[in-house]
């Protein structure tokens, strides 16, 4: 593994598996927009619908999934996931190839897709709790979020490339592809995975739908952090399409100088997110979360005085490269502090509530900002996202939280799941002891065996532990 902080095979095979994905996605960016487009002839009305009633749509129907994946195993739901988005996905190309594509089926598919990724992401979280001890959790979420500003840098011209030799429905089918293959590493990280804690009653009650929320708004850290997160998304999220209008219109800036603009400043956050640990160790992680999350908000008003020409065009990518810096560092540390302050036996139906959050969020302030736009013009509307960006330090947690005190999985872990050579050896009475001297696979030696007493450690057994 990368960086010298090695986190096992499984570990491995999951990260694999996520950058496939990740790829897949970034591959097929706008394909779905542009299938409407150029295949179905559909109007700018109907394009808009797809980017906000799928997310919108999808996020309400993950809303019952939460509950129902917090009591089963976590790997299986990812497998299920990923194969879902699989199939739904195939149909795109196979309708178009049977000359029965319509732009409803564009709408569903989007909607089950949205819906799965909201499923497969809080998921993903809570398995990942059961994977690694909370002090590696920082260095896998950085390595997540540098493998997807990476897909973000090559995916979008690879995709662009392959739109324009084999037409937007080829992406779709590569998309799908990376799905399937994102299941199969998934299944191949084997192991053990800790079951789930059992259900108080035996069925599912209107309420449990809320008990992420109910964690999260109990939670003095997580409640400014969740609002946080979704007003600064959603209002980022919000301006994309009007800096769009205004630069391709107004500005006259070409598509190719649009699209670099967006591309070039992404490498900020593959820098960004490999300097999270080494700021956390440093500064600790309450002041990261707190002074890069104040940093971020300073970028965004920029991008309201872009003017035409190659100054505007630099202006835009040095503001963008800021923004996606400062995320980059913020992202995995959210992502931990978020983990670390959740317990395991409900971590998927906080990561559910959180995502479901923001794809609301940033649905609705799409919308408003769409309205605004044509009301005050996109230049004043995105100026105005920028003031009220301004603002959203204010709902940072403002005291460091420890994070919860939960049994250590890891200490003891089936040899199934352990890699490498053993290199910990120790003597135990009754139990076996494992010393894991920063590796994760021990032969373990025990004084005991079938109730007879062996003196010192000549007699000991040894077995895998």
């Amino acid at each position: 593994m990368s960086g010298g902080h090695r986190l096992g095979r499984r570990f491995g095979w999951l990260w694999g598996a996520y950058g496939t994905s990740a790829l897949g996605t970034w591959l097929a960016f706008g394909a779905f927009s542009l299938i409407a487009i150029r295949v179905l002839h559909a109007g700018p009305a109907e394009v808009a619908a797809l980017s906000c009633v799928g997310a919108a749509v999808g996020a309400a129907v993950a809303v019952p999934l939460g509950p129902w994946v917090e009591f089963r195993r976590k790997r299986q739901v990812l497998i299920a996931m990923d194969l879902v988005r699989f199939a739904a996905l195939l149909t795109i190309p196979t309708a178009f190839a049977l000359g029965v594509l319509t732009f409803l089926q564009l709408l569903l598919v989007s909607v089950v897709v949205a819906a799965a990724d909201i499923t497969f992401r809080a998921a993903s979280g809570a398995y990942l709790k059961t994977l690694l001890p909370s002090e590696d959790l920082l260095v896998a979420n950085a390595r997540f979020e540098s493998t997807a500003w990476t897909t973000t840098i090559i995916g979008p011209p690879l995709g662009g490339a392959a739109v324009g030799l084999l037409g937007p429905v080829a992406t779709v089918l590569a998309d799908a592809v990376s799905y399937l293959l994102s299941a199969l590493g998934i299944r191949a990280t084997g192991g053990h995975e800790p079951p789930p804690e059992p259900r108080q009653a035996a069925r599912m009650r209107a309420g449990d739908l809320l008990d992420g929320w109910r964690h999260i708004l109990a939670d003095r850290a997580l409640r400014p952090l969740l609002f946080n997160t979704a007003l600064f998304n959603g209002l980022v999220m919000a301006t994309e399409p009007l800096l769009a209008v205004l630069m391709l219109g107004r500005l006259g800036f070409a598509p190719w100088q649009y699209g670099l603009a967006f591309a070039a400043p992404s490498i900020g956050g593959l820098l960004g997110s490999r300097l999270a640990r080494p700021l956390v160790t440093r500064f600790g992680q309450h002041q990261v979360l707190v002074t890069v999350g104040a940093l971020r908000a300073l970028w965004p008003i920029g991008l309201a005085f872009p003017a035409p020409g190659t100054g505007g065009l630099l202006l835009v990518t040095g503001v963008e490269f800021g923004l996606i810096f400062c995320c980059g560092v913020l992202n995995p540390v959210c992502a931990t502090y978020r983990l670390q302050r959740t317990a395991t036996d409900r971590a998927t139906r906080t990561l559910s509530a959180w995502a479901v959050t923001t794809k609301a969020s940033t649905a609705l302030l799409t919308a408003l900002w769409g309205v605004l736009g044509s009301l005050l013009g996109p230049r004043a509307a995105i100026g105005l996202a920028g003031v009220l960006l301004l603002a959203t330090p204010l709902l940072l947690p403002r005291r460091a939280a420890a994070p919860l005190r939960e049994p250590d999985r890891h200490r003891h872990r089936p040899a199934e799941e352990l890699d490498g050579d053993p290199i910990g050896v120790v003597a135990a009475d009754g139990q076996a002891q494992a010393v894991a001297a920063d590796h994760p696979h021990v032969l373990v030696l025990t004084a005991s065996y079938g109730g007879a007493r062996f003196p010192g450690s000549g007699g000991a057994r040894a077995r895998r532990w």
